[in-house]
């Protein structure tokens, strides 16, 4: 569902003609228009967790703080920032991975960075594997960094995450650095422009270790350009497959989706994975498939040939697919950025519902069974990254039965998301740019509204302290357990 990398692609080509860090008033008051318009006329979720009263004042307050004369261009960034963040919409936000380059260069990259991996747990700050940082241990917990706690971070960044609804599980796990996605990570974006960097050039981190013993360590603050060898470290080569397929020893078919951002892929992943559902389908030994997706937010609709394999009918969730326009107004075109011009005008397919929303056919949503039957049972791998594609298909797993999900909750909301298509709002006078979804998910008309969260696991299973400590897949071991003792 995401465009997520096509949309890097077409930001680094696209030029932000005129950026400058002061630009006139005047045209960033224009700016601000555009925003205003672009929310209260396109975005198909503005009004999901916002009424019209409460909307309009987080645009005067935009207004104010993006056009302030004191403010600069790290200002008007997090201003449009934490503006998008009250929408709670996980795909409507400031990416970092979408500006252009000398924006991104003049605002990002700052020797601020944080030199660890690390995850929220039990509202602690847990310290993870890392190959470069070996010196502290994984299941450490950071008491306090320069002094202040874990939990003042914790404030300052959060208001500005990027979750759909009051899902703090994914706001927990965007302001982790668990895996080091992409050239930005948005912890080290946020963390970068609201709190800086050690004013020593080290960070200074009081840690209680997996033993229990208080210590202190100073660590360098990272750059960019460092923390992406973090990321790298050990990473499989840019060509190799992404995903993997193994055998274990025990039966059991172990398939690692970390991302499902293929767009520009030329593998064909679809073949792929086709050809390994036809020798597990054929494989009357295999005792069952585990798919891990976790820390995969999304990207295509990579997990639609498994469904095809599992189901005994039609896979169709049951929602409303809903937009606020037939055509774009012409004078915002030039503004709306896009890798497919049909988003502009959806025609005579889109059917007025009520004086705010026409509705698209549902037809993309449905999944048939196509293919040799997989019969095997399936267990799915899930976390809080799982907030778009990857959020429907474990939706689907639900509903149609097909699996078990083991885990962690997930990302996404079941009140529905926004996202199938993608403006990327270019404004003029700032440089700046903004991610816009097009069609909001909804429930079925008339249908009791459902819980404001994402999906809980089948199997909730999260590590400890000791768990990390100890390099243990807990939730693996879970999964396993569940097919081979079935």
């Amino acid at each position: 569902m995401r465009r997520r990398t096509l949309l890097s692609a077409l930001a680094g080509t696209t030029a932000t003609a005129g950026w400058a860090a002061d630009p006139p008033l005047a045209d960033l008051a224009g700016d601000a228009d555009i925003v205003a318009e672009v929310l209260t006329t396109l975005h198909p979720g503005a009004l999901r967790y916002h009424d019209a009263a409460s909307l309009a004042a987080v645009l005067q307050q935009f207004r104010r703080a993006f056009t302030a004369p004191e403010a600069d261009a790290a200002a008007r960034y997090l201003a449009l920032a934490r503006a998008l963040a009250t929408l709670r919409c996980g795909h409507s936000f400031a990416n970092p991975a979408n500006q252009s380059r000398r924006v991104a260069q003049a605002l990002f990259d700052r020797p601020t960075r944080l030199p660890l991996r690390f995850r929220w747990l039990d509202g602690q700050m847990v310290v993870l594997p890392s190959p470069l940082q070996p010196d502290v241990a994984p299941g450490s917990v950071i008491e306090a960094i320069d002094g202040l706690a874990p939990d003042d971070w914790w404030r300052r960044l959060a208001p500005l995450a990027r979750v759909d609804g009051h899902n703090l599980g994914k706001a927990r796990r965007q302001l982790s650095l668990e895996e080091v996605e992409g050239q930005w990570p948005l912890f080290d974006v946020l963390q970068g422009l609201l709190i800086g960097g050690p004013a020593s050039g080290a960070w200074r981190l009081q840690l209680r270790t997996p033993q229990g013993r208080q210590t202190t360590v100073a660590l360098p603050a990272w750059s960019g350009e460092q923390r992406r060898a973090q990321a790298s470290a050990g990473a499989p080569a840019p060509s190799a497959t992404p995903w993997t397929w193994t055998v274990r020893p025990d039966g059991v078919v172990l398939l690692r989706m970390p991302t499902w951002a293929v767009y520009n892929s030329r593998w064909d992943w679809q073949g792929w994975l086709n050809e390994r559902l036809d020798e597990l389908a054929a494989d009357r030994a295999a005792r069952g498939l585990v798919i891990d997706l976790r820390g995969n937010e999304g990207g295509l609709d990579c997990g639609h040939p498994v469904i095809e394999r599992l189901a005994r009918a039609p896979s169709l969730l049951p929602q409303r697919r809903l937009v606020r326009y037939r055509r774009t107004p012409a004078h915002l075109n030039p503004v709306l950025d896009t890798w497919d011009d049909s988003f502009r005008d959806w025609g005579e397919a889109a059917r007025p519902v009520d004086e705010r929303f026409l509705a698209l056919p549902p037809g993309p949503t449905t999944v048939a069974p196509r293919g040799a039957r997989v019969t095997q049972p399936m267990a799915v791998l899930v976390d809080a990254s799982n907030s778009s594609a990857t959020f429907g298909f474990a939706q689907r797993v639900r509903q149609d039965r097909l699996g078990q999900l083991v885990g962690e909750p997930t990302g996404g909301n079941l009140r529905g998301i926004n996202g199938g298509a993608f403006f990327f709002v270019r404004l003029p006078a700032s440089g700046l740019s903004f991610d816009l979804p097009l069609i909001g998910y909804y429930p079925p008309e008339g249908a009791p509204l459902p819980e404001d969260a994402g999906l809980q696991p089948d199997h909730r299973v999260t590590p400890s302290l000791a768990d990390i400590a100890a390099g243990r897949d807990v939730a693996l071991e879970r999964a396993l357990a569940l097919l081979t003792q079935a």
